[in-house]
């Protein structure tokens, strides 16, 4: 088992006065938190591991840059076929008594990976998986679901397609810190890159999406060469800590050591609750939290 090490993290320039304020005001009851799913989108290649990294538009509780994902909604409760394991598994995997909102983390994962990247985990039967979601109906499909013309469970009805729940794997779960305006209550997924899919940003929401080798990532994570990269003015010149939240950077640290995807997907962990907490350290507010110091390769990760 991965022994565990405290690390702290810079809080992200967008936060920094609600932190302060928590601090200066005293503590209160936290806002409620919104149920909400990721997918870490991975696939291996001659360099090493690389994942899907996106861009959102303005400020949001899972970072400026960071996985695909967001959070649950009411159709995420629409009955439609599901192949792989049931609700009540997934509550199980996921450490969830509620069979129903396990299942609408699951839902919301691949909905939310379609919706923002095109790849579709779905297919007409239990061992097939469509192919070729890059065609122009399917954005437009992506479209309508983002502008809410129609749901999820409505265009896989139309094509004769069921969810593949048994190519998720589950991650992590987090909760944004208690300071936060905007709180998401965040189960992480991870999914191997299908055969005869590639990713794509939503022509109407996207700002940038692109493979990036974990690893190289977090050798450049104290440079501004990601945020340079995206171009956005909200990215320039700043680092992985300050475009990431520590859920993404963490996990990015993971998959960089892994011995590929398989071994990545594959490895048994405990689906552990991380809970960022405030911390001072130099006379500085940080974000502290107890987290895994070994990888899977069983490598240790400098603290921070």
């Amino acid at each position: 088992m991965d022994r565990l090490c405290t690390r702290l993290f810079p809080i992200p320039p967008d936060q920094r006065s609600a932190a302060q304020s928590w601090i200066e005001h005293g503590e209160r009851s936290p806002l409620e938190a919104r149920p909400a799913s990721s997918v870490v989108l991975l696939r291996d290649t001659a360099t090493g591991t690389e994942t899907f990294l996106t861009c959102r538009r303005g400020q949001s509780p899972l970072g400026v840059i960071g996985f695909p994902g967001g959070s649950i909604e009411e159709s995420d409760d629409d009955e439609l076929p599901w192949y792989g394991p049931p609700p009540s598994a997934w509550a199980k995997m996921l450490g969830i008594d509620d069979h129903q909102l396990a299942r609408r983390h699951v839902l919301c994962a691949i909905r939310e990976l379609f919706e923002e990247t095109g790849v579709l985990l779905a297919g007409p039967d239990a061992s097939s998986l469509v192919e070729g979601t890059q065609a122009k109906e399917w954005m437009k499909a992506r479209e309508a679901l983002n502008e809410g013309e129609c749901t999820f469970a409505d265009i896989l009805r139309r094509r004769g397609l069921g969810v593949r729940t048994d190519l998720i794997k589950p991650l992590s779960h987090w909760l944004t810190p208690d300071f936060a305006h905007r709180r998401f209550d965040t189960h992480y997924f991870a999914a191997a890159q299908p055969v005869n899919q590639e990713p794509s940003i939503l022509g109407s929401k996207g700002i940038w999406g692109q493979w990036r080798w974990a690893a190289r990532e977090i050798d450049d994570r104290d440079t501004t060469a990601l945020g340079d990269t995206v171009a956005e003015p909200n990215t320039r010149g700043r680092t992985l800590s300050d475009l990431a939240v520590p859920a993404v950077e963490i996990i990015l640290e993971k998959i960089g050591s892994s011995r590929g995807c398989i071994a990545y997907l594959s490895h048994k962990r405990p689906v552990k609750v991380y809970h960022p907490e405030l911390a001072e350290q130099d006379g500085m507010l940080m974000l502290q939290v107890e987290c895994p110091k070994l990888t899977e390769g069983g490598s240790v990760q400098r603290g921070r």
